[in-house]
């Protein structure tokens, strides 16, 4: 490989929500998802040299960012973008925020389907908005949309929004294009507004494809609102960067009216630049670290197998989020977090962190050296071996 993801970089002392958070320093943290990796070197050039000029004033959007980003959906997704779809936004949580903001009124209806990415109950929460949970239907190891369920939440005349993660963190999967559709049929038929978290869509391992939802709801007599981000692809979380899909100019402008008032209009010319470099320049890197994280992957299944032989691993088709079912241990998912945190010094997540159809799992973060890796395997075994 031309890029060294074996190597060990101390983040301790960083200032590092990941690293740094827990007040003991003995904490191997696998929770949030933040990659223990460098950024492409390509994207760590371009910044050098933006640091180098050293004058940090007021920016404007770059010129090719637009750009950068059509060419990426292009070559990556084959979905194509025109420039007007496209508003460029300082973060993602921004962008969720503002949409939510935009369209709904307080006490009306968002669907999630559960478990889901924790921010989004904070987001709704946050807004005054009601969470309708359209919970995952989990059967023989794997994870499937309850359809039936979605419909009669949908029709409800209070519901006006469903917001979808795809691919789907924490579960991972990636949603068919025949599930994409299903979902366009019934929001189209109640007139619920589908807003798509992607930012996890260029982590799709081989053999699995990211459908982008816009590329669905343009045969659908719907409104979809994509939300897209290099962030978590290239480890860029501390430099928020997002940008917002639609095809309708006025959805666009409608949400560029919230971030006036919220005053979040203005990204971050460091960040910017960024997404252009990872654009532009850090295929090959990516390319290279999803065989890495796949690697991690097979690894973690083998030492389950070997060693955690009642832990069911569900299958990983996208990002770097594995999803570990310990119902055989009868405690609260909760209880369990805490204990591997106390007794082996594991911090991982509660699967409860994403809803109550979380309860029995726990959410573990493989974008690792494997060296660290073996670690936090191990420090899992120790604690399944003391039960």
């Amino acid at each position: 490989m031309k890029y060294n993801f074996d190597e060990i970089i101390s983040r301790k002392n960083t200032d590092s929500v990941k690293w740094d958070l827990a007040e003991d320093a003995e904490v191997l943290p696998m929770w949030v998802a933040d990659m223990d990796f460098k950024t492409a070197p390509e994207i760590i050039e371009t910044l050098s040299e933006k640091i180098a000029h050293g004058v940090f004033g007021y920016g404007n959007i770059p010129e090719n960012f637009h750009q950068s980003i059509i060419d990426w959906w292009q070559d990556y997704h084959q979905f194509t973008i025109q420039k007007d779809w496209l508003l460029p936004i300082p973060g993602m949580i921004l962008s969720l925020s503002a949409i939510v903001r935009t369209f709904l009124k307080p006490g009306e209806n968002i669907i999630l389907q559960t478990p889901v990415y924790n921010h989004f109950f904070t987001i709704i929460e946050s807004c005054s908005f009601n969470v309708i949970e359209n919970n995952l239907m989990y059967e023989n190891g794997n994870y499937k949309i309850d359809f039936d369920d979605l419909a009669m939440k949908a029709s409800d005349t209070n519901t006006k929004m469903l917001l979808i993660s795809n691919p789907h963190n924490p579960v991972g999967r990636v949603w068919t294009r025949s599930e994409l559709e299903k979902i366009a049929e019934i929001c189209s038929e109640h007139q619920v507004i589908v807003v798509s978290d992607e930012i996890h869509a260029d982590l799709v391992f081989e053999n699995y494809q990211h459908i982008p939802f816009a590329s669905i709801a343009a045969d659908y007599h719907l409104v979809s609102i994509t939300c897209g981000s290099p962030c978590k692809t290239f480890n860029l979380s501390g430099l928020s960067i997002s940008y917002i899909i639609s095809q309708d100019k006025n959805i666009l402008n409608q949400i560029y009216k919230t971030l006036e008032i919220q005053e979040t209009i203005y990204p971050n010319p460091m960040a910017a630049d960024a997404l252009i470099a990872a654009y532009t320049k850090g295929r090959n890197w990516l390319d290279e670290l999803k065989l890495y994280l796949w690697d991690n992957y097979q690894f973690l299944l083998k030492f389950c197998a070997e060693y955690l032989p009642e832990i069911k691993v569900i299958p990983l088709q996208a990002t770097y989020l594995v999803w570990l079912d310990v119902s055989f241990l009868s405690q609260k998912s909760d209880e369990i977090s805490k204990l591997l945190l106390i007794e082996e010094k594991l911090w991982v997540n509660s699967g409860t962190m994403y809803g109550r159809a979380g309860e029995g799992f726990l959410r573990i973060n493989i974008a690792c050296p494997r060296e660290i890796l073996i670690q936090g395997l191990q420090k899992l075994e120790n604690f399944y071996l003391n039960r």
